[in-house]
């Protein structure tokens, strides 16, 4: 299956169901297909093709991603770009990844202007819903199309280029192929409910994990509601008026709903999977939105080379046969998936036995085809003849996964290995904690000093030293926090992950601005 194939096979089932919806406008699935055979055409007519790379800067909007089933089409690949990212990554995304055309929002034509005359490769620039100048209108570039039908077979497998690991030096691109998607899609069909036909509400961006979930929706023929923003308000009120099925959410925007106040008045009744991931969860939290949400929490675990399935824990999965809770999966990432092997290394590459903690290993047609044009990156993360995640864990004799820390975010600490994942469920247990972050600051005494950012909910009052003795008595003290401070908010990515490396930066800010004043 190619990425157009998904599109095409809902399309076969109704074409005159809906498809796409936003802002209360649908497209079916026969629109969605003709507007995809018109961005092929135009693509085609800008001298794409087969193997060529296609770049999309643009929010959530039903255009944007009618052209990624328009470049599949021809047999050309798709880069998703994350207009949030600072202007030096994305041009060196673009420069990495040979990209020949760009297609843009216009929300983003200053971005755009910043690393436009840095890229000569990319020879055409596309606004969708504008014309600024020195860019191809979309009308324009629809019109060069004309009434011909453009169609290629790829050069190999690869359908997507996504870039990953910006934050730690040079972005890598990941390749993709069209038979990691379809892994991906197969194990989200057989691993979850699909008792009817899906409604899916992505909010998070379909740049990222938002995206890719969309492909087994519209293989079922099932309708996308498209969020153009990060409204938790307004995910409710979709919830309810469009009898949501589906919907993936990170863990910090899962909090949000549980802390907004329509949340209690919202029939929720329609859902049937509401997925989380892209970190770690507080199992008190998890608990709560069963209460309050309902039984339909569904948990993820994967990553960008390796997408979405490397386990999974399905709503029912949280409780055991009796009907009880099974309080004991809530910190876990769920179950290897039936077509992954993921295992537990030691730094010298020995499969450890279960419940002993080493990094997370995975083999399997789910795991990328490598960096694009970075065979030593690509060396390094298939150490052992194994994907190394870069996540460190372990599996118990039921073979539950569970994440321990990112290998990166191990705090080191008067020569003790402090996991941060674990010091912050600690914080999240608390009823006044919002949500937080953990990190590890230099200190001459311990090497690192675990150090705690915190958002309080609406009306917390509990005071740095209240939370301090709460970790104290969960974790010991020499995982508790040596400083804990309070934010109004938190510095999230687009996805809603939290931003760990802009807290650490305003951290060892304030205390350069301290010591030299």
């Amino acid at each position: 299956m190619r990425l157009f194939d998904y599109l095409d096979k809902g399309a076969s089932i109704d074409p005159k169901a809906p498809c796409l919806t936003t802002d209360g406008d649908t497209l079916s699935y026969a629109q969605v297909q003709a507007t995809s055979r018109e961005i092929a055409a135009g693509l085609a007519a800008r001298r794409v093709k087969p193997g060529d790379k296609v770049a999309i800067i643009s929010g959530n909007d039903p255009t944007a991603f009618t052209c990624v089933f328009g470049i599949s089409r021809i047999g050309a690949v798709w880069c998703p770009i994350n207009p949030r990212n600072e202007a030096q990554e994305n041009r060196e995304l673009l420069e990495l990844s040979d990209c020949k055309v760009v297609i843009f929002a216009n929300a983003y034509t200053e971005l755009v202007d910043r690393i436009r005359g840095d890229l000569p490769m990319v020879h055409t620039w596309v606004c969708l819903d504008a014309e600024p100048g020195g860019v191809v209108s979309w009308g324009a570039f629809l019109e060069a199309g004309g009434d011909r039908q453009a169609s290629g077979a790829p050069v190999g497998d690869l359908a997507m280029v996504v870039g990953t690991g910006g934050t730690t030096g040079r972005p890598k691109g990941v390749m993709l192929s069209n038979q990691n998607l379809e892994t991906m899609t197969a194990l989200t069909l057989m691993s979850y409910p699909f008792r009817k036909k899906p409604v899916y509400l992505a909010m998070a961006p379909l740049t990222h994990a938002a995206g890719v979930l969309c492909f087994p929706i519209l293989s079922l023929g099932g309708e996308i509601v498209i969020m153009r923003g990060a409204d938790v308000g307004q995910f409710l009120i979709n919830v309810e008026e469009h009898g949501v099925t589906h919907s993936f959410l990170p863990p910090t925007i899962v909090y949000m709903i549980l802390a907004e106040a329509g949340l209690e008045t919202t029939d929720l009744s329609s859902l049937e999977c509401l997925w989380y991931g892209a970190a770690p969860m507080s199992p008190v939290r998890l608990e709560e939105a069963i209460e309050r949400i309902g039984p339909v929490m569904a948990q993820l675990f994967g990553q960008t080379e390796a997408p979405m399935m490397i386990s999974t824990l399905a709503p029912e999965d949280h409780f055991l046969p009796d009907g009880t809770l099974a309080k004991n999966r809530l910190s876990s990432a769920g179950r290897p998936s039936p077509l992954c092997t993921v295992e537990v290394m030691s730094s010298d590459g020995e499969i450890l036995p279960r419940g002993e903690r080493g990094e997370i290993v995975v083999r399997g047609s789910l795991v990328m085809e490598g960096y694009y044009k970075n065979p030593e990156a690509t060396e390094e993360a298939t150490r052992f003849g194994w994907h190394h995640t870069g996540d460190i864990g372990y599996l118990d004799e039921e073979n539950l996964l569970y994440v321990v820390d990112r290998a990166k975010d191990m705090i080191i600490t008067g020569g003790f290995n402090v996991y941060s994942t674990e010091v912050e469920q600690a914080l999240l247990s608390h009823p006044d904690v919002q949500d937080c972050a953990v990190i590890g600051l230099p200190d001459e005494h311990w090497g690192e000093m675990v150090t705690a950012v915190v958002q309080l909910r609406r009306g917390g009052e509990v005071t740095m030293d209240e939370l301090r003795v709460h970790v104290k008595g969960l974790v010991g003290s020499i995982k508790t926090p040596k400083r804990i401070d309070a934010w109004n908010d938190l510095p999230r990515s687009k996805v809603g992950k939290v931003l760990k490396v802009e807290i650490r930066d305003e951290l060892l800010k304030s205390e350069t601005a301290v010591s030299s004043s």
